[in-house]
């Protein structure tokens, strides 16, 4: 068996009208969802899939650089490839390398989690992930309406000003109940130019959220300030959450090895792949830590990193972010149906744990459909726009891409 193809196949789902969601500090416009499907092609007319970077630059890289690597190769000896590049390359190579397991696992007619070190249970624990800048009470509903859908818990972002989060999260709690877990990211606070909420604020704010006992507090300070995480981290407040920007597995390493973080998260797809998620892991179970996986494309990259997150016990990877959209009549963030139309049947969930199939491969089909459905749209796909100073930044990939200045949409 010989790799005879690699694409990086980009695609957009545009909105009808830009989504304006204004918060403390700006205003963010949404226009539009990427998704990227990499498709692997062996001369035996098997095919291998992975979910990839949302953005032109990765699909260049898959093109110009990673695919000439690949043509001819065997892929069931994908752990002998020993690829090298710079470090943006190399995390989209580890993109790729997900769809040639998945094609090595196909070829030999088992799981994917059978390849990349043996499943230690069937199913992962999910919480629904939601909420963009809403009033507190559209908050608490959608937090009873995501309760209501089975989840174990809620993941929201706000981004109202300290006193309109601090009543978010107990008018949250009051609707739900004690038991019902809920994640407070808090992805935009430091994120509104002079807005921003200082240090100071951050643990104020996290010790009056606290009686309300969240399941932790994500990202509320720059990702980069290491040392801002270990200081907040101390004064055990509320258990903290960080890790879906970090370029590099020594940053991974540094938030682990310090005690920056209680929960370490990480796109497997996007920010290292499986080799280097194990490692994570690993580290993770050695300090006595949790994972959280950061999930937030289509259905294909929740099943990929399933596939990986059910080598590993409960106590070590957690929780699982299923992105919640408007699709179907759902309650979501927005509507973005190319995330369910990726795949050819819905994914099992039961109890509000995903049940992770055992098929070969993936265990899923992927409809290509998607791909003249929803052609590619260049761009970015969301804006920023900061009242002081006045500038708008935009965003271009995941996360864990730099975001940019740029002109307002």
């Amino acid at each position: 068996m010989k790799i005879t193809d690699v694409q990086g196949l980009l695609m957009s789902y545009p909105f009808e009208k830009p989504m304006k969601l204004p918060f403390w500090g700006g205003e963010r416009t949404i226009v539009k969802r990427d998704a990227m499907l990499i498709r692997i092609t062996a001369d035996n007319g098997l095919i291998g899939y992975a979910p990839g970077p949302a953005h032109e630059r990765a699909a260049r890289e898959i093109r110009e650089t990673i695919r000439p690597f690949l043509l001819g190769k065997d892929p069931s000896q994908w752990r002998t490839f020993n690829f090298k590049a710079d470090a943006a390359v190399q995390l989209t190579y580890h993109a790729v390398e997900v769809a040639i397991i998945d094609l090595a696992a196909r070829f030999e007619g088992c799981a994917v989690s059978e390849l990349i070190g043996g499943r230690k249970r069937d199913s992962i624990k999910l919480y629904g992930s939601a909420g963009m800048y809403m009033s507190p009470t559209r908050f608490a509903e959608e937090a009873v309406a995501i309760q209501a859908m089975g989840f174990s818990a809620y993941k929201m972002r706000p981004a109202l000003g300290p006193e309109k989060d601090l009543e978010t999260v107990w008018r949250m709690r009051e609707a739900v109940g004690p038991k019902f877990g809920l994640m407070i990211d808090a992805h935009s606070w430091w994120r509104m130019g002079d807005s921003s909420y200082t240090p100071e604020t951050v643990t104020q704010l996290a010790r009056d959220i606290s009686k309300y006992k969240p399941t932790w507090l994500e990202e509320p300070l720059p990702p980069d300030d290491h040392d801002a995480y270990r200081k907040l981290r101390g004064a055990r407040i509320v258990p903290i959450a960080t890790g879906e920007h970090e370029h590099s597995e020594e940053g991974f390493s540094d938030l682990i090895n310090t005690g920056a973080a209680d929960y370490i998260q990480m796109d497997v797809c996007c920010q290292g792949g499986f080799s280097m998620g194990q490692r994570v892991f690993a580290g993770v179970a050695k300090k006595g830590l949790r994972f959280a996986f950061h999930s937030w494309g289509t259905l294909l990259e929740v099943i990929a990193a399933a596939q990986l997150g059910i080598c590993w016990p409960a106590d070590v990877v957690e929780w699982f972010e299923y992105p919640c959209h408007q699709n179907d009549g759902r309650v979501g963030m927005y509507p973005f149906p190319l995330a369910d139309e990726i795949l050819r049947a819905p994914l099992e969930i039961k109890n509000g744990d995903l049940i992770v199939p055992k098929g070969p491969g993936l265990g899923v089909e992927v409809d290509e459909r998607v791909l003249t459905k929803y052609p590619f749209i260049p761009g970015p796909w969301s804006f920023f726009r900061l009242d002081s100073p006045a500038e708008t930044v935009a965003v271009t990939g995941d996360h864990s891409v730099k975001w940019v200045k740029a002109q307002a949409p």
